[in-house]
Order: structure tokens, then C-alpha cells, then sequence
């Protein structure tokens, strides 16, 4: 299925890493998007946007879920 999202739209690759670094390579990778680091147990809200990608971490600031835009 084809996004409706322009550049890249996912980071499975990114699972694993330091929260601070997906960041780095996200915004890096697809400059229209911004990375927010999202602690474990947090909320959000659940509107899709094409400018953002919500980076979940774990109590020690590793990525545990894979990024994608949303």
C-alpha cells in the first residue's frame, strides 16, 4: 500500500538504538517529518500527521517500538 506521506515512512531498523540517536537519523532521513521521543506508558495523540513520528522508549531510552509516521 502506498503512503500518502512523502520520503521515508518507517524505521525498523531503528529498533533497539538509543531514543536520541532514532531521532537524529529520522529527521536526518525524511527532513519533513519531526521525531518525538515518547516515554513507555505514556500517551499521545492518536490524529495521523505526515510531519510526525512518535519514538517510543523504554525506561533506559531505547527505541522498542518501531518508528513510522502517524
Amino acid at each position: 500500500m502506498a503512503s500518502i506521506c512523502q520520503g521515508k515512512s518507517s524505521w525498523p531498523e531503528l529498533l533497539g538504538v538509543d531514543g536520541k540517536c532514532a531521532v537524529a537519523t529520522i529527521e536526518r532521513e525524511n527532513p519533513l517529518v519531526e521525531a518525538i521521543i515518547v516515554p513507555e506508558g505514556s500517551s499521545v495523540i492518536e490524529n495521523f500527521r505526515c510531519d510526525r513520528v512518535w519514538v517510543w522508549v523504554d525506561k533506559d531510552g531505547i527505541v522498542y517500538i518501531v518508528p513510522v509516521i502517524g
